[in-house]
């Protein structure tokens, strides 16, 4: 499926680049410029971003499932990658209002 039409992405591409870093240091917190620097590529209009976020959670949860990895370990990964998500959802609404708002 292709996530990223501007850079023409599919989410095979990102997972493996994902799992690629994960494998590199599997506590590394994973965020979609980490994931498109990896692929020589840069973010254009980030429209995707909240969809690399969510590729990002769903492998990397994946991946320490895959491998074992202790509870505790996962649950403090896992909620501080969720925070960034809404971090950026919400930085991402606020950028939205205050453009329609100027137009």
């Amino acid at each position: 499926m292709l996530v990223c039409s501007c850079n023409y992405i599919t989410d095979r591409e990102i997972k493996d680049v994902i799992v690629h870093l994960l494998d590199e240091d599997c506590w590394q917190l994973i965020v979609p410029s980490k994931v498109y620097h990896a692929m020589s590529k840069r973010g254009r209009c980030c429209g995707c971003f909240p969809n690399v976020v969510d590729l990002i959670i769903r492998t990397t949860e994946e991946y320490h499932d895959s491998r074992h990895s202790t509870e505790d370990e996962v649950v403090v990964y896992m909620s501080r990658l969720r925070q960034f998500h809404e971090e950026n959802r919400r930085a991402d609404i606020e950028r939205r209002l205050k453009s329609n708002r100027a137009a």
